[in-house]
């Protein structure tokens, strides 16, 4: 039996004929270890929880995936859940995998009923934010400044000579990146000055339809913005979709800009102009932040990565 378990376990400290007949064995009798009696032995699971808003989304695959190669090379195994942007069932979710020995978390965002921090921080359950920066936030988090980077865009849209603008947005209520994300816009505006302002916000669904919808109620504000900012690149494609079926050039009769930089930004005509998120680095940047707080018991940091413009074609001068 030590035999075994020393071949599955540290198989360097088994000469090679040994290991190779247990091995065998093995795969013969379609052996898998208990993982149950492992984690009780070693008092230890290996296992981190990460909880997502959705799984429709295609922003966080590419993060998720960077966070949980990392995990995979030190020998740590990743259980997801969705919260469908709703507080209570993340709360749910959190407690559901703590109790299935989670030895740490990754949640998306701030935003969430302040007894499920406190309960994370009172229990000193090892957790980190990712998609979004707060040098002040209550738990360490590995992001980018959503307003800022909205901001960003919204003065290059200004420096094109847009004055009017639109926004297409996700639900705001219980999303704190999108509202970061309308809140960048307000405040370009707002430093511009009275000559530019905000024709509407419309708030919608992740997806094609959605964005094509909210394009069109964007069209029949008071007044027709020359620009129309998108929350994401998905909602943007919608967008550029719906004014082709309209009869509209993009961007010589209206501009379309989207968030996020996915590669439907780079594929669609015109190619998107967006803000580049570095899903993949922050993702592993996450996942080695995490780990160390788990391995020290430090309280852990707050990391801003940088998101960048990506001025592409759908951005052009206003007419």
């Amino acid at each position: 039996t030590a035999t075994v378990s020393r071949c599955l376990n540290n198989p360097e400290r088994v000469q090679k004929t040994t290991r190779m007949r247990v091995l065998q064995a093995v795969e013969s009798l379609g052996y898998t270890p208990n993982f149950s009696a492992r984690a009780l032995s070693a008092r230890r699971t290996d296992t981190i929880g990460a909880v997502i808003p959705t799984m429709d989304n295609a922003i966080f695959s590419r993060g998720l995936q960077a966070f949980q190669e990392a995990l995979h090379e030190e020998g740590r195994t990743l259980l997801v859940a969705t919260s469908q942007f709703d507080p209570d069932v993340e709360a749910e979710q959190i407690s559901t995998l703590v109790a299935r020995g989670a030895e740490g978390l990754l949640l998306i965002g701030h935003d969430r009923a302040a007894e499920t921090t406190q309960t994370l921080l009172r229990r000193r359950i090892p957790t980190i934010v990712a998609w979004a920066y707060d040098a002040n936030a209550a738990l360490p988090c590995v992001g980018f400044d959503n307003r800022g980077a909205m901001r960003a865009l919204a003065q290059a849209a200004l420096e094109r000579g847009h004055r009017d603008i639109a926004i297409i947005s996700a639900e705001t209520r219980r999303n704190d990146r999108a509202r970061d994300r309308v809140a960048g816009v307000k405040a370009a505006i707002a430093e511009f000055g009275p000559s530019a302002q905000l024709t509407a916000v419309i708030e919608t669904q992740y997806t094609i339809d959605g964005g094509a919808t909210a394009f069109n109620a964007a069209l029949r504000s008071d007044v027709r913005p020359t620009v129309v900012m998108c929350g994401n690149d998905v909602r943007a494609v919608g967008a550029i979709q719906q004014a082709k079926r309209l009869g509209l050039s993009v961007p010589r009769d209206v501009s379309i800009t989207g968030f996020d930089d996915i590669e439907l930004a780079a594929l669609v005509e015109p190619t998107l102009a967006t803000v580049h998120v570095p899903h993949r680095r922050m993702g592993r940047r996450a996942a080695e932040e995490l780990l160390q707080n788990i391995q020290t018991g430090g309280e852990g940091s707050r990391i801003e990565i940088t998101a960048d413009l990506r001025l592409r074609a759908s951005l052009g001068p206003a007419r």
